[in-house]
């Protein structure tokens, strides 16, 4: 119902432009005078910079702030976690919008679901599946299965996964060469940005679906975001921006406010404290999807 309403005529987003510029700059200033931080501030604000940066990507990647995919993509394409090329993040992003079948693993590229209880994924998945396990050891497990998985694709389309990765490892080779510039190691950058900075959106991702046979209850809500809101710009209103994905970040919030009725059946948290109270040493769900769960099937 609301996808064909208020559909906005997309223009030149300036507070996207004003958040990207800083998020760049801040990151400059960060590396530049990191040497001036004591480890746990560098460490927070490595993570914010990194997992802000991420959430700009994800603007970008839905043609903010200029519908001009270019420009879009090259403002949102400075790797600045490494790990991730920006093309492969859009093209599975994108996959995962098209999809009526979110959170289903078979359809959705982003689903979190497994398809069976079994094997060395699902041994992963029960470690980081409360939200301690995803925060601290969410990081290294991720990124690990994302190379994994990239270097088989490698030897089935060699082709195609260098044309993910040529521009990518350049723009990581520039970032190294500024890194070494400024006296900061990679192995420091990888603890004190990347780690942190992965987790904060492992946190954001952690309860954002669930699968359910209501369509309309498979992305979240979290009403009362506090800092969170700016840092994952706005995100923690899932649903909304499922039905909206035009709209940039910063117009969600009034959206929301317009048509709360709409988004009733959603699954609704208070905020993220509340997530972590709820599901700190437990699941958010089940690990494997419940259209697959064959015990379910069985019985």
């Amino acid at each position: 119902m609301l996808r064909g309403q208020d559909r906005t005529r997309r223009t030149f987003e300036v507070p996207t432009v004003i958040l990207a510029i800083g998020i760049h700059g801040a990151w400059l200033a960060l590396t530049t005078w990191h040497s001036a931080l004591p480890f746990p501030l560098l460490f927070m604000a490595g993570g914010v910079i990194v997992a802000w940066h991420g959430s700009l990507q994800h603007e970008t990647i839905h043609g903010h702030p200029t519908g001009i995919g270019w420009i879009d993509a090259a403002i949102g394409g400075v790797p600045f976690s490494l790990w991730l090329p920006y093309s492969i993040y859009r093209r599975t992003h994108i996959a995962h919008h098209a999809t009526p079948n979110i959170t289903y693993p078979l359809d959705d590229p982003e689903s979190q679901y497994l398809q069976r209880a079994s094997g060395l994924r699902y041994r992963l998945a029960r470690v980081e599946g409360t939200l301690i396990g995803r925060l601290i050891l969410g990081p290294p497990i991720r990124i690990g299965e994302f190379l994994l998985t990239q270097m088989r694709q490698a030897l089935r389309e060699p082709k195609a996964t260098a044309r993910d990765w040529t521009g990518h490892l350049f723009l990581v080779a520039v970032l190294l060469w500024w890194l070494h510039r400024v006296d900061l190691s990679i192995g420091a950058y990888l603890v004190a940005f990347v780690y942190p900075g992965t987790a904060l959106t492992l946190l954001r991702s952690f309860a954002e679906h669930r699968a359910d046979s209501d369509s309309r209850a498979r992305a979240a809500i979290i009403s009362r975001p506090g800092p969170f809101g700016l840092l994952f710009l706005h995100n923690n209103l899932h649903a909304v921006h499922h039905a909206r994905p035009d709209l940039p970040w910063y117009r969600l919030p009034n959206f929301h406010r317009r048509h709360r009725q709409a988004f009733a059946n959603a699954p609704h948290y208070a905020t993220y404290g509340h997530i972590a109270a709820r599901y700190w040493l437990k699941p958010h769900d089940a690990l494997v999807h419940p259209g697959l769960d064959q015990t379910k099937a069985q019985a």
